[in-house]
């Protein structure tokens, strides 16, 4: 008798743990979504887009980095990272932003630079987060 609420109270862990582990991975996860989508969603998303090198600004007083990226049905979005510029991203071709769309500008918390010539990319954090 014992042994049998052993069983029970072993697989009810298990189901609420289990429970615990799926609802937290929902809610850190980050879906990639289009720009269309991005400007919509109130939570943060990542988008993907190629760097318009042309328009692109950084401001080391305020350590604000502005610029475009264009995706591949030639949509722009405005970027805004508040952090240290990525040593790599004149070089870089694209970017993940990772982020959200306010105040006409998607507000990006990390930046993942894809550089062509390393094939692999350097995450960056915001300031203060």
């Amino acid at each position: 008798m014992l042994s049998r609420y052993r069983i029970y109270i072993g697989v009810a862990a298990i189901v609420i743990f289990g429970g615990l582990g799926i609802w937290s991975l929902r809610k850190t996860a980050t879906p990639y979504v289009d720009f269309n989508r991005a400007r919509t969603m109130q939570t943060n998303v990542q988008v993907l887009g190629k760097i318009d090198h042309g328009q692109a600004t950084y401001d080391e007083t305020s350590g604000k980095l502005l610029f475009y990226i264009i995706d591949e049905n030639g949509d722009s979005m405005l970027v805004q990272f508040a952090g240290a510029k990525p040593g790599n991203f004149e070089q870089a071709e694209s970017v993940v932003c990772v982020g959200r769309y306010q105040n006409g500008a998607f507000q990006a918390s990390n930046l993942l630079v894809k550089c062509p010539s390393k094939y692999q990319g350097t995450e960056y954090q915001k300031r203060g987060a």
